[in-house]
């Protein structure tokens, strides 16, 4: 288990502290990245398992991230969780067309959070 690295890409302080202490405490490598060009660079140089990705971040949009490493065969793999305060109908589709494995809206139980991180990766098991 705790060769399962996460990464946690969000532009929030706040959320990326505490989701890094969360997923820390249940036993996995957390990686971070604070835009989508970082998010985009850490995905391509340790591929982790799955990621949480925020929406809305500067200079690569979570959408886009999503939708360049759906479009890299060597990156396809990797499950992808959006984390978003956009919770309309419309946005969760769009995030699902461009080949997130979840979604969460912001704000979330840290609870089901976990569950659902717990979820996606007994698929890749």
């Amino acid at each position: 288990m705790s060769q399962t690295k996460i990464l946690v890409a969000d532009d929030e302080p706040n959320i990326v502290i505490s989701l890094e202490y969360l997923l820390k405490r249940e036993g996995y490598t957390v990686l971070v990245a604070r835009d989508g060009e970082e998010a985009l660079a850490v995905i391509r140089r340790e591929q982790p398992d799955l990621v949480l990705l925020d929406v809305m971040m500067p200079k690569k949009t979570g959408f886009e991230v999503c939708q360049e490493v759906r479009a890299d065969e060597a990156l396809q793999v990797i499950k992808i969780l959006m984390l978003t305060a956009k919770g309309r109908d419309t946005d969760v589709a769009k995030g699902t067309a461009l080949g997130a494995d979840a979604y969460m809206t912001k704000p979330f139980s840290t609870r089901e959070l976990v569950q659902k991180v717990a979820e996606l990766l007994e698929r890749t098991a």
